[in-house]
Parts: C-alpha cells; structure tokens; sequence
C-alpha cells in the first residue's frame, strides 16, 4: 500500500512539475512574442531608444561575420548608427520557447530586409537575409522579459570575394 501510495504522490508531483513548466514556457513565449512584434515595428522606425530596452544591460548581440555588441550601451550605439545608413525591416517567428523561472530560450526564424538611404557608407547595397536564431532571455526584476544572447545565423551562403 506504501509503495502504491508513493508511487501516486510522484506521478501527481511530476505531472505538477511539467504542467508548471510548460505553463511557464507558454507564458514567457507570449511575452517574447509580444516584445518581437514591438522590436519588428521599432526596427522599421528606426527607433533605438525603444528598442535598446528589449536587451538587459549585459546583453550580447552577436550578429553574423561581426564582432558581438557587448551591452546594451553598445547595442544601442551601433543602431543609433545603423538607422542613419537606411532602414531595416525584421520579420520575427518564435518556433519554440523553453522557459524555466526567470530564463527562457527561444529558437526561431528571421528575415531581413535593408534598404540604403542617402547616410548609407558608400557601396552599402539592398540586401535580403533570413535564418534562425536564438535568444536567451531573462525575467529581470521590473517584471520585464530581456534579450540577454542574442545570436542569428542566415541560412544563405556568403558571397563570393570581390574579383
């Protein structure tokens, strides 16, 4: 009778557990997806301020073929920057979201369109991207979910070198 009642107690306790986690993991993914479609619409309007608050202060953004951008200082000043040169348009599609207390991950798809304007570097062309990427997020204390990892990787080779 032991055994059958202990049996029970850790089925109920592990059933508990995963319905707890996943009930975690839809609620973070519904904040994430909340924050992409806003950091999608701040992208497109070049709007820095808003979007620097998307990543913590210890932030990464670890961007293809560059050096990371290493805290939100310096996440901001590279798209202060960046919005100059012409305007960036993300699409963002959470696929997954894993969460466990104040940490979540998120695996998902991009695409990336960029559009040069008069500010552009000289030889900056239009181009199209997509790709996956993952994010590490975090439940900070202001009750905010933020970008801690932020690293997307295109699925389209690299162009060939300059002849």
């Amino acid at each position: 009778m032991r055994k059958c009642f202990v049996s029970l107690a850790l089925s109920f306790l592990l059933t508990g557990c995963a319905s707890t986690a996943q009930d975690s993991s839809t609620a973070a993914k519904a904040a994430i997806d909340r924050k992409n479609a806003s950091a999608e619409q701040w992208y497109a309007a070049g709007d820095v301020q808003s979007l620097a608050t998307i990543f913590a202060e210890d932030a990464w953004q670890m961007a293809p073929n560059q050096l990371p951008l290493i805290g939100r200082n310096a996440i901001r000043a590279f798209w202060q920057q960046a919005f100059q040169w012409g305007t960036w348009k993300f699409s963002l599609r959470a696929e997954d979201v894993h969460a466990n207390g104040p940490v979540a991950v998120e695996r998902g798809k991009y695409v990336l369109s960029f559009t040069p304007g008069a500010k552009a570097p000289p030889g900056m062309a239009a181009f199209t991207d997509r790709g996956n990427y993952v994010v590490h997020w975090r439940h900070e204390a202001d009750g905010e979910w933020r970008a801690v990892w932020d690293a997307p990787v295109s699925e389209l080779p690299l162009p060939p070198p300059p002849k």
